[in-house]
């Protein structure tokens, strides 16, 4: 029973991380059927959420083993 917790955890994760991509694509998709320049689609809700977990998760690592 108490293996089941880390297991739904990495699910819940997973989950989360593929909605976001997909959020992500589409607006992707959006931004180069409109013509808009390669980095636009990096100030979308998407993106910025993305750039902010891979500016967060080293500081969240090193934080939880030093």
């Amino acid at each position: 029973m108490e293996k089941i917790g880390p297991i739904l955890q990495m699910v819940c994760v997973l989950i989360a991380a593929s909605i976001l991509g997909n959020w992500f694509l589409a607006e992707l998709k959006r931004a180069r059927a409109v013509g808009k320049p390669w980095y636009a689609v990096y100030f979308t809700t998407p993106g910025i959420v993305i750039i902010c977990i891979i500016l967060l998760v080293p500081l969240i690592v090193r934080l939880k083993f030093v």
